[in-house]
Order: C-alpha cells, then sequence, then structure tokens
C-alpha cells in the first residue's frame, strides 16, 4: 500500500470510511472489517462523533485495543450543529473529551471540524483546537464541506493569530462529482492542503452493479433514496468508463479509485465497507497508478 502525507501525518492512500459502524454494523462486524483492513495495509480510519450516534466510535475503541499504534485515527465534531455553534470553543473541548472516552485512546491524529459553522468566527474553533494540540490530543486539524473561501478564511485567520492551521479538507468528489476541481482542490495546492474524498464511488455508482440497459439493484442507496444518481446520462458515462478500464485490464472500481489518487493534492481516498470483502476490494484498487495519457483520455470521457 502507497502511503502519503497529511500534515506530519503518513496514511494508505486508501482509507477506510466508518459511517457504518453502528449503523449497518454492530460491534463484531466492525471488528472484522477493522481487521481486514490493517491486514490489507490501510492504517487511516476516518470516523466522526456523529457516527452511529457515538457507536461507530465505541465500537473502533473496543476494536482497537492493544494496537492504537498501528493506525492514524481521525475523527470529526460539529455536524450535529450545522452552523448552530458546533465551532464554539467550549463545543470543541466538550466533543474531543466524548470522542476520546468512545475511541479509548489519549489522542486522535486528526480533529476535524465536520461542516463550517457561521455563527462562530473560526479563529475561536482554531484557538480551542490550539489548547488540545498544546495538552497532546491532537496531533493534527483538518475539516469537512469546506468551500475554497473558507479555507482561504482559516487559512488566514491561523497565520493572524499564530493559531495551528489546518491540513487537510474532506469533501465529496469523484470521477462523475468533479465540483472540487473549480475551486477546492486548486486552494488546497496553494495552502498545502491535504484532500480527502468521500463519496468516492458516488454512493455505488461507480462499483459496476449499475449498467445501462439493466435492471436497478434493489435495495441499494440509489435505488432508495438517491435515483437521481441513476440518470440516463450517468448511466451512459458509466459505460464509458468501464469500457476505458476493462480495456487496460482493472474495473470500473479501479479508476474510481486510481482516477482520485492522480490528483496531486490527494493523500488518501476514503471509502466506507460494509465487509471484509469490500474492505479488501477496495484497498487492491492503489494498485493502479494512471499515466499522464490515461488522465487526458478520461477527461473525454465524462464531459
Amino acid at each position: 500500500m502507497r502511503m502519503r502525507s497529511i500534515g506530519s501525518l503518513s496514511v494508505s492512500v486508501i482509507g477506510l470510511g466508518c459511517n457504518n459502524f453502528g449503523r449497518r454494523l454492530d460491534a463484531a462486524a466492525t471488528a472484522e472489517v477493522l481487521d481486514a483492513a490493517f491486514d490489507a495495509g490501510i492504517n487511516f480510519l476516518d470516523t466522526a462523533e456523529m457516527y452511529g450516534d457515538g457507536d461507530s466510535e465505541a465500537f473502533i475503541g473496543r476494536a482497537l485495543r492493544g494496537r492504537r499504534e498501528r493506525v492514524v485515527l481521525a475523527t470529526k465534531f460539529g455536524w450535529t450543529d450545522m452552523g448552530e455553534g458546533g465551532g464554539r470553543p467550549e463545543r470543541v473541548r466538550a466533543a474531543l473529551e466524548g470522542s476520546l472516552r468512545r475511541l479509548q485512546v489519549d489522542h486522535v491524529d486528526l480533529y476535524q471540524l465536520h461542516h463550517p459553522d457561521s455563527s462562530v468566527p473560526i479563529a475561536d474553533t482554531l484557538g480551542a483546537l490550539q489548547e488540545l494540540i498544546g495538552a497532546g490530543q491532537v496531533r493534527e486539524i483538518g475539516c469537512s464541506n469546506f468551500s475554497a473561501a473558507q479555507l482561504e478564511e482559516a487559512a488566514a485567520a491561523s497565520k493572524a493569530g499564530g493559531l495551528p492551521r489546518m491540513v487537510s479538507v474532506q469533501n465529496e468528489y469523484s470521477v462523475l462529482h468533479r465540483e472540487p476541481e473549480a475551486e477546492v482542490l486548486p486552494a488546497c495546492e496553494r495552502l498545502d492542503l491535504a484532500f480527502l474524498p468521500f463519496y468516492p464511488l458516488m454512493s455505488g455508482l461507480l462499483t459496476g452493479k449499475y449498467r445501462r440497459g439493466r435492471p436497478l439493484p434493489e435495495g441499494t442507496r440509489i435505488t432508495t433514496r438517491k435515483t437521481e444518481l441513476a440518470s440516463d446520462d450517468n448511466l451512459e458515462r458509466v459505460e464509458r468508463l468501464v469500457a476505458f478500464a476493462e480495456a487496460r485490464g482493472f474495473e470500473l472500481l479501479d479508476l474510481a479509485f486510481a482516477f482520485l489518487l492522480s490528483r496531486v493534492a490527494v493523500a488518501s481516498v476514503i471509502a466506507g465497507a460494509t465487509s471484509t470483502d469490500q474492505v479488501r476490494r477496495n484497498a487492491a484498487a492503489a494498485a493502479w497508478e494512471l499515466t499522464d495519457e490515461d488522465v487526458a483520455e478520461l477527461e473525454t470521457l465524462v464531459w
């Protein structure tokens, strides 16, 4: 497994998103998926206080007993307070205390503001995070769902106030969801931020299960909640991407990860898994490294 950097942290280029833990997977199944991830060379775990109402962190904590040193552990705070004070200093401190207790650790490696909080100056949030870093409870800090302007604002506040800087941003990005390329990815390169894509498989559309002219799989996220993703235009793009991957001896899922990892700012692709087979398959996708010619040809297939 290749490794890249998030600030001072060295992480596997495929990360494990832990939003299914405590929601779709119980403690035993969580432990099995984590074991498979470690065996496949994944060392980066990304969770949040809200996942499974805290059970994601709790299940990870149980499974990590005696092997904390094997992982780069990231969690997030502030989502449930979207725009309602999730970045308040007292909220930041209380959220970390709860996460450390559930995770059964004395520090997290990457602590991320899950959603921008327009009601709190970012300098106030950074000041609270500075205290936690000083206490040895947090190593690096980052954010999620930030725009380029919000990243610039955070960087300016860090510089002006002598505060710790965010080293990463985690936003949705995939070969069929290219919004970050307009502003956020260029901002990451200017500000030396690691970009962490989530939903790299576009809720399953890029797994190969959804094909033009075939019945949609029943009981999946796309068929029950996100039917717009399986539009005729998207399914046509999927067919072109499948042909591109298969011509090179790979599958669509491999291409979904390889495309993201071809981006300079991307450090690790955050992918969820509900089974040991899924996490092993995701990890295996790191083997394909696209050439510049591959990337150029891809641009003609998806637009």
